[in-house]
């Protein structure tokens, strides 16, 4: 190498990829919504959510205090979180994780 040369670092081939963090939306147990209510608005909104399912959130939701309905991409989650507190559930703030 000659006195002064720079050196550039060799370019690497491998690209790491990083995905996009999921969002929770998680609805709150409280004392003005029934369980009709709650399982109903999970089965409107919710993509691929059956009867079974909604109910089992429910109890969930009543017992535990709070229950995760949906988790995916932030745009959705936006839109989900937003059409079940339209339809007055009470809801966490959406959650990266």
């Amino acid at each position: 190498m000659m006195a002064g040369a720079v050196t550039t670092p060799e370019k690497s081939s491998q690209t790491t990829r990083q995905t996009y963090p999921n969002y929770k939306v998680i609805v709150l147990n409280d004392e003005f919504n029934t369980f009709e209510h709650v399982a109903e608005c999970l089965m409107k909104y919710i993509p691929n959510m059956n009867g079974d399912r909604a109910w089992k959130l429910t109890n969930q939701i009543h017992f535990d205090g709070q229950a995760i309905v949906w988790t995916g991409p932030l745009e959705q989650a936006e839109l989900y979180h937003m059409q079940l507190g339209m339809e007055g559930l009470t809801l966490a703030p959406l959650e990266a994780g």
